[in-house]
């Protein structure tokens, strides 16, 4: 596993839940649990086991800022799961439906990451809850709705006007020609 961990909760379809590490980049395992779909997580656990979850079970994983939510049957603390406006973060504002017919939103990065076979990162509703970042199996995706496409505002994205040397600007004050007495 990778040096740099994160705390993450793992939700599965039937309910039950995890807590533990993942790697904060790369936590997608290839060949690692049979049948048709091999791909897998690689979790540690609290009591520093090593868990291989299979994504097929997998309803989500939930980037977290702390175990200890004080709610045991919600230990990530996903309270809104839809957008009560329009998102301030750039990206791709996504609407999916899951297996389970729940609806949730989130924004994606609007690069190649979308095209990961396993599944989708996405920032969650409301960031100020205990759920940083999910992570959601393609396989646990029943419907996928792009809502809109959300542009960086030009102080985010560095463009700036050229300084005042690259710019082509008349004098001010042009040259007046000498004048006849």
């Amino acid at each position: 596993m990778a040096s740099t961990q994160k705390k993450a909760v793992l939700r599965m379809h039937d309910g039950y839940w995890l807590a533990g590490y993942l790697p904060a980049a790369g936590f997608i395992r290839r060949g690692l649990s049979p049948g048709p779909n091999p791909d897998a997580l690689e979790l540690l656990d609290l009591s520093a086991r090593r868990q291989i979850i299979p994504l097929a079970t997998l309803k989500w994983a939930c980037f977290v800022r702390d175990f200890n939510s004080g709610e045991p049957a919600n230990p990530e603390r996903l309270l809104r799961t839809t957008f009560s406006g329009r998102p301030r973060l750039a990206g791709i504002w996504l609407r999916m439906t899951l297996k389970d017919e729940s609806v949730l939103e989130g924004v994606a990065a609007n690069d190649l990451t979308l095209l990961d076979p396993a599944g989708l990162l996405i920032t969650p509703p409301d960031t100020r809850s205990n759920t940083q970042r999910i992570f959601l199996p393609r396989s646990g995706i029943a419907e996928l709705t792009i809502v809109s496409v959300i542009g960086a505002s030009n102080a985010v994205t560095g463009k700036r006007k050229p300084p005042v040397s690259a710019r082509q600007q008349g004098d001010l004050f042009p040259a007046a020609a000498p004048r006849a007495l």
